[in-house]
This record gives C-alpha cells, structure tokens and sequence, in this order.
C-alpha cells in the first residue's frame, strides 16, 4: 500500500519591487537612501566630538619644559 502526498499549489510569483517607496509624512517609512545619510550625518558629528575631545586632551598634556625629566 502506497500513499502519495497530494500535489503542492503552485502559488502565484509576488512582484520583486525595486522602487525607494516614497515619503509621505512624518511617519512614513524611510528609503535606504535617506537612513544611510542620516547615519553618515550621526557619524561625522559623532567623529568631529571625538576629534575636539583629542584636540583638547593633547593641549592638556604639554610636552615639559626643556632640561625637565620627561614622565615615566
């Protein structure tokens, strides 16, 4: 006695969409586009605080005066 499973539905093919859907509000969802200069926004702001934050450190450790013992 062999039992045969019932034929798969062949379900219909989904359309690939390729388009950046379009911004309509404050709530809509973002293109790839949009979220990827966003964070290379957040990430230049984020490097020049990093940057001042060196910056103002280094002038706070001035090399010593000459003939002074440099710190071990």
């Amino acid at each position: 006695m062999s039992q045969e499973a019932p034929p798969e539905k062949a379900m219909p093919e989904q359309p690939v969409q390729h388009s950046v859907p379009e911004q309509k509000g404050p709530g809509a969802p973002k293109g790839l586009l949009q979220q990827m200069e966003e964070m290379m926004a957040a990430l230049t702001a984020d490097l020049s605080r990093l940057d001042a934050d060196l910056q103002s450190s280094a002038e706070r450790h001035e090399p010593p005066a000459e003939g002074e013992p440099l710190p071990r």
